[in-house]
């Protein structure tokens, strides 16, 4: 497997790592590069919460990537106390990154990646034409939402043409850093502005709930990409996962399951998978029956393989998927997270299981609190720009 957008396998380490890590650190090394390369897939050590390197962790380090001079290892982050530890003296198999985003870059610019063992060529990459294709109709799907957004500002607020009213909702979207996408939907099917110096008066702020992650970096919870950027990360890490991805609800859309972050899918899986609309898919199947999904084998379930979601599950190189959903206090499913392996069977452990749909749980928390605040602070936008007149 070859994803297109995502042609690297990250492996996170933290804290300290001493002598008494180092057979760990081997274990893992040896575990992800050899899936990796399986793949035709890069190695990225994200070191960016690495407080300390021991000696003897750098020596395990370079066993395991020596031979790998020609496609090395990437690590990206490290601290500069860090780095001068891995630059003395030079490892020939690890090549250093200030950045993980730095890191990602080579390994999408198509960097040669090490001989693959498992005799398995990778897929080819998607040709242009059918990205472009891809991409209209992604706009499709959101283009009619806009619209009907920009009708309803347009008689509320008696704005002069379409073009006003797209520039009050991109101005919105932008001030609060809400997609564009996300606030039109909101405008659909928000009830009324209830004064007309507020839509929603009275309301109170309350702090963000909590979402247990093991990311170094801090997440901002009103920055809705950096939160589920770094939840399809901890559900990767989690489940020891090859890929993963989450789908959110869109009212506007009768709560269809519209896919929002991924990590390690390609660009063929991700159309098919935009907007789901009900089963057989694994994901729409856990938002229906409001409880976690189990797939050991998709090639191994009749209606499953034979649907295009299937069938672009395992042309991404997917066999296992497990999906649970996010289902906030009062039951209401408000999304679903899924991740992916690439060998058959059921792989995760219960604990496993309860740490994801923990995860899960606290995306349901954090998304209830993300509409009630952020995406109303920029409803209260509009409607005081609107009514001002733009």
């Amino acid at each position: 497997m070859r994803p297109v957008a995502e042609q690297a396998v990250v492996l996170r380490l933290s804290e300290i790592v001493d002598v008494r890590d180092a057979g760990v650190l081997g274990r893992e090394l040896d575990l992800r590069l050899r899936r990796a390369d399986e793949r035709g897939l890069r190695l990225v050590l994200d070191m960016s919460g690495v407080r300390r390197l021991s000696s003897t962790a750098v020596d395990t380090l370079d066993a395991h990537t020596r031979h790998r001079a020609a496609g090395p290892v990437l690590v990206a982050g490290a601290s500069p106390q860090v780095s001068s530890v891995l630059m003395t003296p030079p490892l020939p198999g690890i090549r250093l990154y200030p950045s993980l985003e730095g890191a990602l870059a080579t390994a999408r610019a198509g960097v040669p990646a090490p001989a693959q063992t498992s005799g398995r060529e990778p897929a080819e990459e998607i040709p242009s034409e059918v990205c472009e294709v891809f991409g209209l109709r992604a706009k499709a799907r959101t283009s009619g939402i806009i619209g009907i957004a920009q009708g309803i500002l347009i008689a509320r607020y008696s704005l002069p043409d379409p073009a006003a009213a797209f520039a009050l909702l991109r101005a919105g979207s932008q001030h609060h850093n809400v997609p564009l996408r996300v606030l039109a939907s909101a405008v659909v099917t928000a009830p009324p502005p209830r004064t007309a110096a507020e839509w929603f008066p009275g309301r109170r702020h309350i702090p963000p709930p909590a979402i247990r992650l093991t990311c170094a970096d801090p997440v901002d919870p009103r920055d809705r990409r950096q939160v589920l950027r770094a939840a399809v990360y901890e559900a990767v890490t989690l489940a020891d996962a090859d890929a993963a991805e989450i789908h959110l609800t869109d009212a506007v859309q009768d709560e269809a399951l519209v896919l929002e972050a991924h990590h390690g899918l390609d660009a063929a899986y991700r159309d098919c998978m935009a907007l789901v609309g009900g089963p057989p898919a694994v994901c729409a199947r856990a938002q229906a029956e409001g409880r976690p999904v189990t797939v050991p084998d998709v090639a191994a379930e009749p209606e499953l393989a034979s649907h295009p979601v299937g069938r672009a599950a395992l042309a991404v190189g997917s066999r296992a998927l497990y999906c649970t959903p996010m289902v906030m206090n009062d039951g209401q499913c408000t999304g679903v997270l899924g991740v992916h392996r690439a060998d058959p069977g059921a792989w995760l452990t219960p604990g496993e299981e309860a740490l994801l749909d923990a995860l899960a749980g606290d995306l349901a928390a954090w998304r209830s609190w993300y509409r009630r605040t952020v995406v109303q602070d920029a409803l209260e936008y509009l409607h005081a720009h609107g009514s001002a007149g733009g």
